[in-house]
């Protein structure tokens, strides 16, 4: 499955762009384009067909293969907390992946290498099913890899065009979005099938062959692409005036602010820009408790999809590592009704759509989703089996909330940052995404070790992620009203 947060960071692309002198043909899209979005497909395929099968298999076959009932719990929290750990560093290495190609090595490179290098860890995870040890250090090596990738794919698409042909763009990026969502879409019904019929060697192998095929053709047009060379390592960046603050808070001249005294070694311009980053984290600060709920989809959802009737009626059956596929599915679908629909209702009985609220309603709406899985919970811990249809209810809400907080919170990460510091802006939102997912893995953790966390079994699992939303919720009310928004997108002439 596709995340939004995958396919809307191309609204952050345009600030990736490096416009180029040389010449493509006019109205033409750059020959380049098939090698990249080739990659793209495969990794995508390759990353969302395993996690939709992962924490199955991790129950399976290392933490409670002989399907136990009294270690049910204690088995699902290990494969939980596993998950989210993997899923913390695919989401943190697009910090580390997007400063290396900027500045040392080029998008080319780091592309390339880390292909290479995620090819290697699929194959690590096709060979070690019956090894947790060598299995973990596959996942280690397919996060560190998926991580690198992300962060530079997308801008490397916008990098191949230049001021001739700068007008397909747009289409452009249409286009790639369904790429990513032909790899993220077709992997969660695919590859549990190979699960089911042929093992989780094939099933974690298949997508490792198209890693490898795709690192193959990505090679194949490496005389193509344009390369746009690393600036190297940027004095005046976020860290670095950040800690010179720091340290001026304490050291700074009598009567003198703060960046007042950091305005003494920094331009105005890389000032301005650090403090629209802290602006933005304001905001920033009430996604990660989304994203440990969100992701909970790919992972304790499926868990409990293994405890419903999937007979989805009319003759057809699904497995339960195939529900997740449904997100993707109303994600396209309903975008276009808020876009064109919902927010000029809202807009036309005078209440607008702001970002701020967009958010707002976002968090509430996940709160609302996991109402649902919640219940669907008790009714199981009370032996009973009810319908996948009331998940699949879950997920239209989930990808209701979805459209509301992962595109704004991108959107408003554009537009209130000024052009020195979007790409910062980018790394910092995935980077909620890694802290959400920590926060899954801490309280997993807990309940695999028998530690506080340790009641949270069955529905109260669920119940507990509500009542920290709605704290934070609450804060949230309270602190979007005090928020100082600046805009730094020029208006049109």
């Amino acid at each position: 499955m596709t995340t939004t947060h995958d396919r809307t960071v191309f609204l952050l692309s345009l600030s990736f762009l490096q416009i180029m002198t040389d010449k493509q043909p006019q109205g033409k899209f750059p020959i380049s384009i098939p090698y990249i979005m080739g990659n793209e497909i495969a990794e995508r395929f390759s990353f969302y067909g395993m996690r939709s099968i992962l924490t199955v298999f991790l129950v399976a076959y290392f933490f409670n293969p002989t399907n136990i009932a009294s270690l049910t719990t204690t088995a699902n929290a290990k494969a939980n907390e596993l998950t989210h750990l993997f899923v913390t560093l695919a989401y943190f290495m697009p910090m580390v992946g997007g400063i290396a190609a900027d500045w040392f090595f080029g998008k080319y490179k780091v592309i390339l290498y880390v292909s290479i290098f995620y090819t290697i860890g699929t194959i690590i995870l096709a060979l070690s099913t019956h090894n947790l040890g060598f299995f973990e250090l596959g996942l280690v090596v397919v996060a560190i890899a998926a991580g690198g990738i992300k962060s530079c794919v997308s801008a490397n698409v916008g990098d191949q065009f230049d001021k001739s042909n700068q007008h397909l763009l747009s289409k452009m990026y249409g286009w790639f979005y369904v790429a990513i969502n032909t790899g993220g879409t077709l992997s969660p019904i695919f590859i549990p099938i190979f699960y089911e019929k042929f093992g989780p060697g094939v099933a974690f192998g298949v997508p490792g062959i198209l890693m490898c095929i795709a690192t193959i053709v990505f090679w194949l047009g490496r005389k193509k692409y344009v390369r746009v060379p690393p600036s190297g390592a940027r004095k005046e960046n976020f860290v670095s005036i950040t800690a010179y603050a720091i340290q001026k808070l304490f050291s700074r001249k009598s009567g003198q602010s703060v960046w007042s005294a950091v305005g003494e070694k920094y331009s105005a311009q890389s000032i301005e820009g650090v403090k629209a980053v802290y602006r933005i984290l304001i905001v920033f600060g009430f996604t990660p408790i989304y994203w440990a709920m969100w992701d909970q989809n790919l992972s304790e959802w499926i868990l409990q999809a293994r405890n419903l009737d999937l007979h989805l009626g009319f003759g057809v059956t699904i497995l339960a590592q195939q529900i997740n596929f449904i997100n993707p599915l109303f994600v396209v679908s309903l975008t276009p009704v808020f876009t064109y629909f919902i927010f000029p209702f809202f807009e036309r009985i005078g209440i607008k759509p702001t970002p701020l609220r967009k958010i707002g309603a976002g968090l509430f709406l996940i709160g609302i989703c996991f109402i649902v899985i919640a219940m669907v919970q008790q009714n199981i811990d009370k032996g009973g089996h009810p319908s996948v249809w009331w998940q699949i209810f879950a997920y239209v809400l989930l990808a209701m909330s979805e459209i509301l907080v992962s595109i704004t919170c991108l959107e408003y990460a554009y537009t209130h940052s000024p052009p020195n510091m979007k790409s910062t802006m980018s790394a910092l939102y995935l980077l909620g995404i890694s802290v959400g997912n920590y926060f899954d893995t801490l309280i997993n953790g807990s309940i695999a070790n028998n530690g506080y966390f340790s009641s949270l079994t069955g529905a109260s699992y669920y119940w507990f992620f509500i009542k920290v939303l709605v704290v934070f919720l609450i804060i949230y009310l309270f602190v979007s009203k005090k928020i100082v928004e600046k805009n730094y997108v020029q208006p049109t002439a």
